[in-house]
């Protein structure tokens, strides 16, 4: 995919290229990590501000660190467009290029066949290259010198029991692979730290670390785990990505870049890391040991309730000679999580489109955390569509799993309105009608809203246009004003002495 912004090889990179637009401020006073550093980001990106580089942020035990944090690195639709090497206006089409890598589709004749030629050399630019030595393993802490104290690790929220990681990658494996070749995966699990050489990583069930923890549980041994902390914007990225089981984060990070990821082994661990990040924590999560985790403050607004997660030993730290911590916070929206989950929102379509192509577009509110709200709109052209397309979106992608209300539309309302939305609810719906509910099905388990952890109910609104046998009635016809009207009213604006007034157009 052709890109619109340099590649950038490591975070420094791309901090150098957001200061020089002016998306970068450098704090150079003091501030602590226990909820200081989060509350200055947390108005910071409700302004939809820059990104914050605490140059002598301190730490939990009140010493200064020498280590700078960086936090709201990816606050603006504009920024986590970049860090995929794009412009926000073409985040459509990465959507579209995800999609094809989903399900690709046989070339229809000679023409269309060269212009699957890119997406072929993208595939290519996946393979990553193995390096014998890393920047990210100039400073290696082994042993009794290994101590997680030393990383300015935020406490965001008050009665938070211990420093939290909030920014790292995951790398984990499944046993079959752990010598052989790797079916890495990786994500974003946040980590309690316990002490200097162990902390808990939390992970939902669904998720690829949980699934490798259960698999190498099942065989009686500790997983190796690798957590990288500050990347290249695309391989942290690619970590939230909804991409393919088949394809892993770290071979997607490729694409993005343009170029094949460099990988270099672990020194304590059977795992391959990228060469260039900022800091990596190798070690081994128990098979049997576990510990209580939180309460900690979550994207939903509110504290998680306590519960046991498994316990990482740390075997070695590592990182560049002068690294960057890179951290965020989670809460209630706006957080970075909710930014990040603005920009996916228009990668989402195209695969939705790949699956049901009457969808128009669809639109998760990132102040419905992100997922629990969904509007589709859909060119209706026979009874029943809207019901059809709630069941397939509720079980198509994992995403759309946890949605707790789905709001279907015709395409002529703006989805991203909320009033039009309302409106054709409003003069559309009939509750006796047009209302599907389900019981008993996946919700995240932090709502608790739903009647028990992890179980509640589903609801789908038909606000579309009726048709029969829908309904026996006649229906309306929307008020839109006559196009040539607009034009003229236009025109004469100006000179109506109403020119401090915006134009509302009527469609």
């Amino acid at each position: 995919m052709q890109r619109d912004v340099p590649r950038f090889r490591d975070l420094s990179d791309f901090l150098r290229f957001i200061e020089s637009r002016g998306q970068l401020r450098r704090i150079r006073e003091k501030v602590s990590v226990v909820h200081e550093i989060t509350e200055i980001h947390r108005r910071v990106l409700e302004a939809h501000g820059p990104a914050l580089l605490f140059e002598q942020p301190v730490r939990a035990d009140g010493n200064a660190s020498e280590m700078p944090l960086l936090t709201n690195l990816f606050g603006t639709v504009e920024r986590i467009a970049w860090g995929m090497g794009i412009t926000p206006d073409r985040l459509g089409e990465l959507g579209a290029l995800m999609a094809e890598l989903r399900a690709p589709r046989p070339p229809h004749g000679i023409r269309d066949a060269f212009e699957k030629i890119p997406l072929a050399r993208a595939a290519l630019a996946t393979r990553p290259r193995t390096r014998p030595a890393a920047p990210v393993q100039d400073c290696v802490a082994m042993g009794p010198d290994v101590d997680l104290a030393r990383l300015p690790v935020q406490i965001c929220w008050p009665g938070e029991p211990a420093p939290l990681i909030t920014w790292p990658l995951v790398i984990t494996v499944p046993p079959e692979s752990a010598t052989a070749d790797q079916e890495e995966n990786v994500g974003v699990y946040r980590m309690q730290v316990l002490g200097r050489d162990r902390a808990i990583i939390r992970w939902l069930a669904h998720r690829g670390g949980a699934r490798h923890h259960q698999q190498w549980k099942a065989i009686g041994r500790d997983m190796p785990v690798a957590i990288v902390i500050g990347a290249d914007p695309a391989t942290i990225l690619a970590a939230v990505l909804p991409l393919p089981e088949t394809l892993s984060e770290l071979r997607f990070s490729g694409i993005l870049r343009g170029e094949r990821p460099d990988l270099a082994p672990c020194l304590t661990v059977p795992l391959a890391i990228p060469a260039e990040a900022e800091i990596v924590i190798e070690g081994f999560v128990s098979a049997t040991e576990t510990a209580p985790e939180g309460p900690y403050g979550d994207h939903t607004g509110y504290y998680n309730s306590v519960e046991q997660f498994p316990v990482m030993r740390v075997t070695a730290i590592t990182s560049r000679r002068q690294p960057i911590y890179l951290s965020t916070f989670t809460g209630r929206p706006p957080d970075e999580p909710s930014r990040i989950g603005e920009a996916l929102n228009q990668l989402f379509v195209p695969l939705i489109r790949q699956q049901f192509p009457e969808v128009t577009d669809c639109w998760l509110p990132p102040e419905a955390c992100s997922y629990r709200i969904a509007i589709a709109a859909i060119k209706k052209r026979y009874p029943g569509q809207a019901r059809r397309l709630m069941l397939g979106l509720w079980s198509m992608l994992p995403q759309f799993s946890y949605t707790k209300l789905l709001i279907v539309v015709d395409d002529d309302i703006d989805i991203r309105d909320w009033r039009a939305v309302m409106w054709a609810v409003s003069t559309r719906s009939d509750s006796s009608r047009d209302l599907v509910t389900l019981t008993d099905t996946p919700i995240d388990y932090l709502d608790f809203a739903s009647p028990k952890s992890g179980l509640g109910g589903k609801l789908g609104i038909d606000a579309t246009t009726k048709i029969p046998p829908e309904t026996d009635r006649e229906w309306g016809v929307p008020l839109a004003m006559d196009p040539a009207v607009v034009a003229r009213v236009d025109a004469m604006w100006a000179n109506l002495g109403l020119s401090g007034m915006p134009a509302p157009v009527l469609t």
